[in-house]
């Protein structure tokens, strides 16, 4: 019999959770901020010389990373080209993800990947079947490529004869940056924190992004069932699901702000019917955890602000770039009522059972995802350097930063530390995701034995 050793057990179990996906996910991630803030405090990366507080420098580097678009200051007033070069990196880290571009690299210079490094690339690009991980991480990287360079080459041909040299980076940064559905950008040269708004009546630059967000946000498995399509003649479920789902809620964003908007003096109401239609559009492709804003956000009706919560909440598909519990989440949770409703036990989708493991886990990631907007919303009411809060100005901030945004009514600017803090850790909490990062931090049991044992049935009246 093998004698026991307490010492090699408690190694054994440190070298488990070492290796545990959920667990390398989320330490590269807080690796690749803390690399950031420290690059953002050096005098280099500062336009001035003058480096900010180490709180807002760490708030960047978060918001970057977590592909958020929530910023302390405006980025190109506060940092120089070297300080925009870092934030750049940290979006093009943090919307594809350290493991998924380190895997890649691995496997461009020959190396090749074992059963831990395949399934820990499998589970940063959302797959669960991790044989396939090599074809997919291939596939990531050239659809990224592809995206990004096509986007800056398309944005350079109007941003360049407006900005001289100067165009070609911008172009590049805003295709990186909208792609990964990060919302920054370095246009605060023509006015500090204006967003897309000087660019509110161009349809040419708008398309452009807006097919970059669109991009990144349908997930990567979505464009390589797509991709497979003339050779299979056949779409996934899944891939059928996030495309009428996608569709479908940016046609109900578009007419929602339309509808409520289109008398609003301060917002949509003084332009052109055209211009009303595009400003629409555009907020309800950027809704979608893109960031990005053409006319002041601070200014539309609380009904308004309310009804773009729930767009931002919902955000973009699994294994992309953006963020928010995921249309899918929501998609399943709504065909079980559905079923349940109907007299079923059980979700269907075009003509499909849905498991009840995903019914459990969609459920899950929306329950967890509520209680964090609904605490930081609370503690950003009572930590805000203002007189007078307004509860659905920190509601959509509060969802903003969690489902990685980057929209703003304006409480980023004026919260204090506590609030920074409490942001910060929804960011981080929405971009790696709420049941991963609970997995992450638990203490996970690996005894087989235990997890066989069938309890007996509880029953209990509900409704």
């Amino acid at each position: 019999m093998k004698s026991f050793s307490l010492p090699a057990a408690l190694s054994a179990t440190a070298t488990r959770r070492r290796r545990d996906p959920t667990r390398v996910i989320t330490g590269s991630f807080l690796a690749v901020i803390a690399c950031g803030t420290l690059l953002l405090l050096l005098p280099a990366a500062n336009r001035t010389g003058a480096p900010p507080h180490w709180m807002e420098a760490l708030f960047t580097a978060t918001s970057a990373t977590c592909v958020t678009g929530l910023v302390a200051f405006d980025t190109w007033s506060q940092f120089s080209v070297f300080g925009q070069v870092v934030i750049l990196l940290l979006i093009q880290i943090g919307g594809l993800g350290l493991v998924t571009l380190t895997s890649f690299f691995h496997i461009a210079v020959g190396r090749r990947l074992g059963f831990q490094g395949l399934r820990l690339a499998g589970e940063s690009v959302s797959l669960s079947d991790a044989g396939q991980s090599r074809a997919v991480l291939l596939f990531v990287m050239k659809v990224a490529f592809l995206f990004e360079s096509a986007g800056a080459v398309l944005l350079a041909f109007s941003f360049v004869p407006r900005f001289g040299p100067r165009g070609v980076f911008v172009a590049i940064f805003l295709s990186v940056s909208t792609f990964c559905n990060a919302g920054f950008d370095i246009l605060g040269f023509i006015e500090p924190g204006s967003s897309l708004t000087a660019f509110g009546n161009d349809p040419y630059v708008l398309a452009v992004i807006s097919v970059l967000i669109i991009g990144g946000g349908l997930g990567f498995l979505v464009w390589q069932d797509l991709a497979a399509w003339r050779r299979t003649h056949h779409l996934r479920t899944h891939t059928k699901l996030v495309l009428w789902g996608s569709g479908g809620l940016l046609a109900v964003g578009m007419l929602g702000v339309l509808l409520l908007e289109h008398q609003n003096p301060l917002t949509l109401g003084p332009l052109p019917p055209g211009e009303k239609l595009l400003h629409a559009a555009f907020t309800s492709v950027s809704a979608r955890t893109a960031g990005c804003n053409t006319f002041p956000l601070e200014k539309m009706s609380n009904i308004t602000k309310i009804f773009l919560t729930l767009l931002m909440f919902i955000g973009a598909a699994p294994g992309g770039t953006g963020g928010g519990v995921k249309i899918t989440t929501v998609s399943v949770i709504l065909l079980a009522i559905a079923g349940v409703a109907g007299g079923r036990d059980e979700a269907i989708i075009f003509g499909r059972r849905i498991g009840h493991r995903t019914v459990y886990r969609a459920l899950t990631i929306l329950l967890l995802s509520l209680v964090a907007c609904v605490t930081v919303t609370l503690v950003l009411f009572f930590n805000l350097n203002t007189a007078e809060p307004n509860g659905v100005d920190c509601m959509f901030e509060a969802v903003s930063a969690f489902a990685t945004v980057g929209l703003t009514v304006g409480v980023t600017a004026v919260m204090n530390p506590v609030a920074r803090a409490v942001t910060m850790a929804a960011m981080f909490l929405g971009r790696v995701g709420p049941v991963s990062l609970a997995i992450s931090l638990a203490a996970r049991r690996d005894n087989a034995a235990a997890r066989r044992v069938v309890p007996p049935e509880a029953h209990i009246n509900v409704g």
